[in-house]
């Protein structure tokens, strides 16, 4: 018989549970919500009842039942970054299961490259929502607006790029100063001792992700790699067009260019001066975020590693934690852990 065949268990009910115990069902529910006015005596019944039948509560039809729903908004870059794309996708995905759970997603494109205008998108974000998360610009006055939001009870995430001074309730996404010394110990040792120059094109040192990977590259390279002299950081805006004059200027400039981290977008850009310089199998690329365009100079030679973070993973584990929080539920954390993945030609999914 196939595992398609084959009967699901029945799931246990408070009824069953009641019957079993030999108690009311009010008596159950007092005993499953923790609340007040049963004897320990009838509550060890219950225990043992529901660890008997294997009794797990429905959430989502306990919330049914109190009339309970939570809002949440997910504040997400506007642009045409294709990393921020797929998450904006993997969040509508989430919330196609978040609905099943009594929880709903709205997504708010705003430039979270200026801080104004992100500060101001949190801070008239409307009442009805519980929970935020949010792609974070570690500034002043965006600490202050997650600050006044946490303050009037709404629970804020950071996704992808944090703000860990703020008072946000969790933070969604990889260790960044980890990526950085990841990608620097691949410079290194794919440049296996050749002298020169490395450059570094972040989006903006604005973003707390681009800023610690950049911190963490700077501190392998100068530290372990003192061959090589890592040029100073510029910032492309995660703009394609603006990355590509960048580096088309970066590769005229220094004949001894060896390699490029890029720790934040703008991808397209870099392949396109490297493609055009007729160096690109000559200077080490490394990047962030398997697309549909990395993959494909992955595949070319153009690029040689991409570090990644699922942005599937991060959108399923942001709505988990918001959803917890409001309902009041523990979360795992070896769940919510956003892993570091390496992607080179030889092992793309």
């Amino acid at each position: 018989m196939t595992d398609a065949a084959t009967p699901s268990p029945v799931r246990a009910t408070l009824e069953d549970v009641a019957r079993t115990a030999g108690v009311s069902l009010a008596t159950v529910d007092r005993v499953i919500n923790r609340r007040e006015g049963v004897r320990a005596k009838t509550v060890a019944r219950v225990e043992a009842a529901v660890a008997k039948l294997g009794y797990r509560a429905d959430i989502a039809a306990a919330r049914l039942a109190r009339g309970q729903s939570f809002r949440f908004a997910f504040v997400l870059p506007t642009g045409g970054n294709t990393f921020m794309t797929h998450l904006t996708e993997q969040v509508q995905r989430t919330a196609e299961w978040l609905a099943g759970q009594r929880g709903f997603i709205d997504i708010l494109h705003v430039d979270v490259f200026d801080p104004d205008v992100l500060a101001g998108a949190l801070e008239n974000l409307s009442p009805v929502y519980q929970g935020v998360a949010v792609i974070a610009l570690d500034h002043p006055r965006v600490r202050a607006a997650i600050d006044d939001l946490t303050g009037r009870g709404v629970a804020v995430v950071t996704l992808v790029s944090d703000a860990p001074t703020s008072r946000r309730l969790h933070y969604v996404g990889i260790d960044n100063p980890a990526a950085g010394r990841t990608a620097a110990t691949l410079m290194g040792r794919y440049l296996g001792g050749r002298e020169g120059t490395v450059a570094v094109i972040a989006g903006s040192l604005s973003l707390r992700d681009h800023s610690e990977r950049q911190f963490g590259f700077h501190q392998i390279l100068s530290s372990e790699y003192p061959h090589l002299r890592a040029l100073p950081t510029i910032e492309g805006r995660d703009d394609s067009e603006r990355t590509r004059e960048l580096t088309a200027a970066l590769l005229a400039r220094h004949a001894d260019l060896r390699g490029i981290y890029c720790c934040g977008a703008g991808n397209r850009g870099i392949a396109d001066a490297l493609e055009d310089s007729g160096r690109a199998r000559e200077v080490v690329w490394i990047t962030h975020e398997l697309t549909d365009y990395t993959r494909r100079f992955l595949v070319r030679g153009t690029l040689d590693v991409v570090i990644n973070q699922d942005p599937g993973h991060e959108a399923r584990s942001a709505a988990r934690v918001l959803l917890a929080h409001c309902s009041g539920e523990p979360i795992s954390p070896d769940q919510e852990r956003i892993r570091i993945d390496i992607f080179l030609r030889d092992n793309l999914p």
